[in-house]
């Protein structure tokens, strides 16, 4: 995958067994590769690109479990687990 592809198959996996630990258990936070990057990469102005911010989440270890507390929490702006609102949006759909 090239570095600017956006890794989607998160969209189509089911919801880990474990969700709700993985929501609850914020040590992904700590080695979160945005914590070293201020939030105009994961928070852009409307119309702007995600790019960045998808990039260094495609990165970092704890993108699935940031995603499954952006899911559980409904967080409704930014980036969170290499996706944007939409996707988040799209995801939940499918989950069903």
């Amino acid at each position: 995958m090239s570095a600017m592809q956006t890794d989607t198959t998160v969209l189509t996996a089911p919801a880990p067994a474990s969700v709700p630990a993985l929501a609850s258990d914020m040590t992904w936070q700590e080695n979160a590769l945005c914590a070293q990057a201020g939030p105009e990469f994961f928070f852009p102005a409307p119309g702007s690109s995600t790019r960045e911010a998808k990039q260094l989440c495609g990165a970092c270890e704890g993108r699935v479990a940031c995603l499954e507390y952006a899911l559980t929490h409904d967080e409704r702006f930014g980036v969170w687990g290499g996706l944007s609102e939409k996707e988040r949006i799209r995801l939940k759909r499918q989950r069903g």
